[in-house]
């Protein structure tokens, strides 16, 4: 079965699906895999790795370690072409449609495909939007590109329209690692209620009831990162992971 196919199939299951992110930047190989190995067992549904910049020169090598690990699906999430393994079940296409720089429109899907055809990667092409989220992030500031702002859910909507009329499959609303706020609530719910593509969120959810509020506006995957990678504390994953895997409330 294809990923994307899993991922549907989980969002059908549980209400929602539940990613977390791994940035090889931030963390030792064995905290990587140590993360990862807790993360399955407390029901997250896919890892995706990936950040803005990559210093780490064994790219390959984390991805492997890390897929050896579990079981669950390992997708990438690559800031750019470098950031792309055999060793992954899948890789997020991405897009930066939220931005006007032509280069991550288009410029750096141009010279990865080859690649990712070549390592026999499922694409899954995703129309990725920055939001507005109270401060510079590293996405937005190498992309040299603005966010949509937080208050015109209107514009997202127009985004999010457009990528799936240009047959996108992911609908990817980003408010960045670390942000001050996350993507609204009221965002979420006029862009899902808009597309009938699945929508992510990430960037800036702090806590299980925040990651809630985000699938009861429509969201069908929340992201964490950066709080995880804060806190440590790996009992803190299956908390969020209940909170988004219950029902959607009627």
């Amino acid at each position: 079965m294809m990923v994307y196919q899993k991922l549907l199939d989980i969002r059908d299951k549980n209400g929602a699906g539940y990613f977390v992110l791994l940035d090889p930047d931030k963390k030792s190989l064995e905290d990587l895999v140590a993360t990862a190995r807790a993360c399955e067992t407390h029901a997250v549904d896919a890892l995706l790795i990936g950040g803005s910049l990559l210093f780490l020169e064994d790219f390959n090598g984390v991805v492997k370690a890390i897929k050896q690990s579990v079981s669950i699906p390992v997708i990438l999430f690559p800031g750019n072409g470098r950031q792309l393994s055999k060793h992954a079940d899948a890789v997020l296409f991405l897009s930066l449609i939220s931005g006007r720089n032509p280069y991550y429109l288009f410029g750096e899907q141009v010279l990865a495909a080859p690649a990712v055809r070549a390592l026999g990667l499922e694409p899954i092409p995703t129309g990725y939007m920055l939001v507005e989220s109270g401060k510079t992030t590293a996405a937005e500031f190498i992309s040299n590109s603005k966010p949509l702002p937080r208050e015109k859910p209107e514009i997202a909507v127009a985004h999010a329209l457009a990528a799936e009329y240009l047959g996108m499959r992911l609908v990817y609303l980003e408010a960045g690692s670390g942000a001050k706020a996350s993507v609204p609530e009221e965002m979420v719910r006029a862009v899902s209620q808009s597309v009938s593509i699945p929508v992510i969120v990430g960037g800036g959810i702090r806590t299980p009831q925040e990651a809630r509020a985000k699938v009861e506006a429509g969201a069908s995957f929340v992201v964490m990162g950066n709080i995880l990678e804060k806190k440590q504390n790996h009992s803190l994953i299956e908390t969020f992971a209940t909170a988004v895997h219950r029902k959607r409330d009627a």
